[in-house]
């Protein structure tokens, strides 16, 4: 099977300069927020080096102004935007079809997650190897799948997990420091 043309934009938003890939199918990679556009651009052709930079169709148009409201606090529900996912596994696909269900301000654990696909506690790390192999972020809202006892877990995007932390605020998310192990007897 002959591979789609791809093609992207780089766009400036409230939080930073982000990238978006496309093809005839759909949205293939997403590069969340960097404080450039070449930096956004550079991380994004590290994923799709053949993409050629093009004025976005209307349905990419439309989850970029998605995306500008998304980091201006507005909650936007990303799961109607068409992916394309060639390449995925299975189980990859259903944990990020799960992922998909997660509506702003809303999180779950990798564990929950991994149970809600049927699964036992040991599919744990493989739902956070797919979050951490998430191609389109923010679009696949890794961000909301959490570290067991609800911690903020690991990010692979620029950031890392400050940059997690942010977007989580953005979406009313407190998460509560860690408590002391012990405390002082004065």
């Amino acid at each position: 099977m002959a591979q789609q043309a791809q093609h992207y934009a780089i766009f400036e938003t409230a939080g930073g300069f982000c990238g978006i890939a496309w093809n005839a199918v759909g949205i293939t990679r997403f590069q969340l927020p960097t404080s450039s556009a070449d930096g956004t651009e550079r991380l994004l052709l590290r994923r799709v080096p053949d993409a050629q930079p093009a004025s976005p169709t209307p349905d990419i148009a439309q989850a970029i102004a998605a995306v500008k409201r998304y980091f201006a606090g507005e909650p936007i529900d990303f799961s109607d935007l068409a992916l394309e996912l060639a390449g995925q596994d299975d189980f990859f696909r259903d944990i990020y079809a799960a992922a998909r269900r997660l509506r702003w301000g809303e999180t779950t654990t990798y564990g929950a997650l991994a149970k809600e696909l049927g699964h036992g506690p040991e599919a744990a790390r493989d739902v956070g190897q797919a979050m951490a192999k998430n191609p389109v972020a923010l679009i696949i809202p890794c961000h909301r799948v959490l570290a067991a006892g609800n911690k903020i877990g690991g990010f692979s995007a620029p950031g890392g997990s400050v940059s997690k932390a942010r977007m989580l605020e953005l979406e009313g998310v407190k998460l509560a420091p860690p408590k002391p192990v012990q405390q002082s007897l004065f």
